[in-house]
């Protein structure tokens, strides 16, 4: 009796220990692997009353820089069992996103938005410009990754901009190094989550900048 016992014991934890590996294999093994868009935009969590006032009528938008050394994505995610997924910014490349979302937030507070062919960042060269100030960023990390394990995944979200504002009036440019990096546990991890991550740190980075960029 004692024995028979002891096997069974050990068959209803071997069952469970199934039923765990396949509980796993339904949540994670059906993840497929290829390359998905994720919208990247700036959209402010507090209103922004003094930005006229400190960038003027007109702002100028040099083109943006993404100086990361890949360029292509703008991040991953490696479930538990399944193919890894990479992810692209929508609009692509990276700085269009980025460029295109300033520019239609800034435009909301009367704003005036001009392209500007080229900037090089030195105050000497504002006084050629026809706008009151000009903005340039360079993307110096943009990357959101996942990791998957079981029952659970590891949400990791790194952003770093150099942003130089250069103001006509004072003749002078202002360069604030931007940089929010933020690490979490979710039970589950979709690419809509992995795009409300990247974005609420672009909307603090620009939120901060604005309402102090000088």
């Amino acid at each position: 009796m004692t024995q028979q016992f002891g096997e069974g014991g050990l068959t209803m934890k071997y069952r469970c220990w199934l039923l765990i590996i396949f509980l796993g294999f339904s949540v994670f093994g059906c993840a497929k692997g290829g390359t998905y868009s994720l919208k990247v935009r700036y959209e402010p969590f507090k209103e922004l009353p003094s930005l006229r006032q400190k960038l003027g009528l007109t702002l100028g938008i040099a083109p943006f820089k993404d100086e990361r050394p890949e360029t292509l994505y703008i991040g991953f995610y490696s479930p538990l069992m399944g193919t890894t997924s990479y992810f692209k910014s929508e609009p692509f490349p990276l700085e269009k996103a980025i460029e295109e979302s300033l520019s239609q937030i800034l435009s909301r507070y009367d704003v005036k938005i001009v392209p500007v062919r080229s900037w090089d960042g030195k105050p000497e060269s504002l006084k050629k410009m026809n706008t009151d100030s000009i903005l340039m960023v360079e993307i110096k990390s943009f990357w959101v990754e996942g990791t998957g394990s079981l029952f659970r995944a590891d949400l990791r979200t790194s952003v770093r901009l150099l942003i130089h504002l250069g103001v006509k009036k004072g003749g002078e440019v202002f360069t604030r190094n931007m940089e929010v990096e933020k690490e979490m546990t979710v039970a589950s991890l979709t690419p809509e989550r992995m795009e409300q991550a990247v974005n609420q740190i672009l909307t603090e980075i620009f939120d901060s900048f604005f309402s102090n960029p000088y």
